[in-house]
């Protein structure tokens, strides 16, 4: 199987900053697409962005200009860089991936178990 761990959440002050890493480890060919979302209790899960292959990334307005993801493809890592933190960023983020575990064209989504960041005074 596939696991994916994040970690580097926690309390920030607003206008702060934190730094979120993702490793994905197990039976893996390669990743596509990997990202982050977030969600507060009573909210859908939101994309907060995505990066592919090729380094090809995305971000909502919401986060635009404040939050980088990067990506390291031999150590299977991906990273969320978040600046200029506001309380609206409170959530518990997730790490995902497109994940290929064979040379075959099957693309399977996995989830990590997600990691709390707090933006308070």
């Amino acid at each position: 199987q596939v696991q994916l761990v994040e970690s580097g959440g926690g309390l920030a002050q607003p206008g702060g900053s934190l730094r979120l890493s993702c490793t994905a480890s197990g039976r893996i060919f390669s990743i596509n697409v990997i990202g982050w979302s977030r969600q507060t209790p009573g909210k859908e899960r939101e994309s907060v962005a995505f990066i592919t292959t090729n380094g090809i990334t995305d971000y909502p307005d919401s986060v635009k200009g404040r939050f980088t993801i990067s990506r390291d493809n031999a150590k299977k890592v991906v990273f969320l860089q978040m600046d200029s933190l506001q309380s609206e960023d409170t959530a518990v983020y997730y790490c995902y991936a497109g994940v290929r575990r064979s040379t075959g064209n099957i693309e399977y989504k996995y989830w990590g178990q997600g990691t709390q960041v707090t933006v308070s005074v």
